[in-house]
């Protein structure tokens, strides 16, 4: 299944064109430029502390650009939040609620849904295909706190996988994960790009840039 491209073929899902990031009035990375097509993936590596997470989530909408341009499926970023998946590189460690890790999967379908439409079997199942990809589905009904932090890192990769978006973004993915975990994640974008969507992965490890199609080098600029 090929990303709606509203009527525009060949539209890139991501574009920036000397793009600067940051907080209020503090420019992060500036000069930022890229071109992402449907099915490719663009990996952003970096140190820690160069700019990696404030450019995705200017990407994702959470943060306003600075300067430049940046479009996302054709418009300003965070205008189609039911079509970008975003897994933000730290989670909150206590819930009001005690979640289980089938309910945290099920948020990827809330936010495509909307929070006053019924899960329909097409949800249920998306929900279960996330947890099996990621190998969590044995730890349904387990409590999220009781979750190691790879468990738990797996249960919000198979919470964007259940988003079936058409832009995936990940800030740091394989953080917190075995050989096992990197494995899983690995096959998973594969099969995401080959459903049509755009990947955009964060890392500090050059060795999980080498699959992706493009490489964006941050360090000040």
């Amino acid at each position: 299944v090929a990303p709606r491209s509203d009527g525009a073929p060949g539209m890139s899902v991501a574009r920036a064109d000397r793009l600067a990031v940051g907080y209020g009035r503090d420019t992060v990375v500036a000069g930022i430029s890229f071109d992402l097509a449907p099915g490719s993936e663009l990996a952003v590596v970096g140190t820690n502390g160069s700019g990696k997470s404030t450019l995705v989530r200017t990407l994702a909408g959470l943060l306003p650009p600075l300067g430049g341009t940046i479009e996302v499926l054709g418009r300003q970023p965070g205008a189609q939040p039911a079509r970008v998946a975003y897994l933000a590189q730290s989670h909150p460690k206590g819930f009001v609620l005690p979640l289980r890790a089938a309910d945290v999967v099920a948020m990827g379908r809330v936010a495509r849904l909307g929070h006053f439409r019924r899960f329909r079997a097409a949800d249920r199942a998306a929900v279960a295909d996330g947890m099996e990809r990621m190998g969590v589905s044995h730890l349904a009904k387990h409590p999220l706190g009781t979750l190691s932090g790879g468990q738990r890192q797996r249960v919000y990769l198979a919470q964007a996988l259940a988003w079936q978006a058409d832009l995936i973004v990940l800030d740091e993915p394989t953080s917190g994960l075995d050989v096992a975990g990197h494995t899983l994640i690995d096959t998973a974008i594969r099969q995401e790009r080959e459903r049509g969507a755009a990947v955009v992965v964060c890392t500090h490890d050059i060795r999980d840039a080498m699959t992706a199609d493009q490489a964006l080098l941050l360090a000040g600029r």
